[in-house]
């Protein structure tokens, strides 16, 4: 019953309507092999993966590894981005499975209105930033501009995923099973300071042919204005 529950509520996730958009609405899901409350979020983070509106990330932590299983898609720098989105919004701890939506929105658990309701508002905020990408080889072209007065300071990031993983987890809260993990992020990068005043134009290294996810994220941990990317 509780596979089906998930089962429906991921096919509730994919049929939910499409709204006019200027820029995909990123969510950011904080997981770990090692946590036991975590599968369900990482199904729902497959939905989510379907939807040509959305951009969903999934950044393994390290900080569960001492309970018995070390993650091994787990980066330190990922569990270093929530604590930061944490001290922004005034939070004292960090947990997992958290989301967050567009950097701003915070979503406890599994739990698919909630995160169906977080994109459809975020949708409807009016754009600020517009971002275009272009791949050439190893190299990808960025290009973006402000729609509206400029935002202050902004941060130009490039990162990768693998749009699957498979984990089967031997010790620890997941022991015996064997996890499907979507959009498994790595290579994340800083690749410039924006201020918006004038168009961007940059490119970058970018070999293989796993996706490429660019966001423009206000300085500090403030909220991402614009993110594309190339599957």
């Amino acid at each position: 019953m509780k596979r089906l529950s998930h089962l429906f509520a991921a096919l509730w996730l994919m049929a939910t309507p499409v709204f006019a958009q200027n820029s995909p609405v990123v969510v950011e899901l904080f997981t770990s092999q090692g946590c036991s409350s975590c599968p369900p979020a990482d199904e729902l983070l497959h939905a989510l993966a379907d939807r040509d509106d959305v951009i969903a990330l999934a950044l393994h932590v390290d900080y569960w590894d001492y309970i018995g299983w070390k993650d091994e898609f787990a980066d330190p720098r990922n569990a270093d981005r929530q604590r930061a989105y944490a001290t922004k919004a005034g939070r004292r701890s960090i947990y997992t499975p958290e989301m967050i939506v567009n950097g701003l929105t915070d979503i406890v658990g599994a739990k698919p209105m909630e995160i169906s309701k977080a994109i459809a508002v975020h949708k409807e905020y009016p754009a600020t930033v517009k971002v275009s990408l272009e791949r050439s080889g190893d190299e990808v072209q960025i290009t973006a501009e402000t729609l509206r007065r400029a935002t202050g300071p902004m941060l130009v990031q490039l990162l990768r995923y693998k749009p699957n993983r498979e984990a089967r987890i031997t010790r620890g809260e997941n022991a015996g099973r064997t996890i499907s993990y979507a959009n498994v992020t790595q290579d994340w990068k800083v690749l410039a300071e924006w201020d918006g005043r004038a168009p961007l134009s940059m490119s970058a290294m970018a070999p293989g042919k796993d996706p490429i996810v660019v966001l423009i994220q206000a300085e500090q941990m403030g909220p991402i204005l614009a993110a594309a990317q190339l599957k």
